[in-house]
C-alpha cells in the first residue's frame, strides 16, 4: 500500500511531502536512534520516531525509506518540514504511541 492510502486508512495527518505519497511502504521500522536507522531501517518501511527534526529528514534520505512517521503526537519542526518538502519525504503525524503505530500500519500492508 502507497503511504498516501496508509495514511488515510489510518488516521495519520500529512504534514509534509505530498510528493513522495505514492512511495510503496514495504514494511515497519520504529528507532529513535538516528544512527540505528541510518544503517538498519529498510529501503522503502514506514519509519516510526519521535525526532522530529531536519536530522530525521536526511536520515530517512540516505534510508530511502518511504516516508516518516512521527507518533506520540510529536509535531515536526519548520525546518523539518521545509526540508522534508525539498527532498521529497513524505511526513505523517500519529497521536498514539511507537508499537500502535507500527502495527496499525503493517496491517495496511
Amino acid at each position: 500500500m502507497n503511504v498516501r492510502d496508509t495514511a488515510e486508512k489510518c488516521g495519520f495527518e500529512i504534514v509534509a511531502g505530498e510528493e513522495a505519497l505514492d512511495r510503496d511502504i514495504s514494511g515497519v521500522y520504529c528507532c529513535d536512534l538516528l544512527s540505528f536507522a541510518m544503517g538498519r531501517a529498510p529501503e522503502e518501511c514506514a519509519w516510526i520516531t519521535v525526532m522530529g527534526n531536519m536530522n530525521s529528514v536526511a536520515v530517512a534520505s540516505l534510508a530511502d525509506v518511504a516516508c516518516i512517521v512521527l507518533c506520540d503526537g510529536v509535531r515536526p519542526d519548520a525546518e523539518m518540514m521545509k526540508k522534508a518538502n525539498q527532498e521529497d519525504i513524505a511526513i505523517l503525524c500519529s497521536g498514539i504511541p511507537a508499537f500502535e503505530t507500527g502495527k496499525m500500519i503493517f496491517d495496511t500492508i
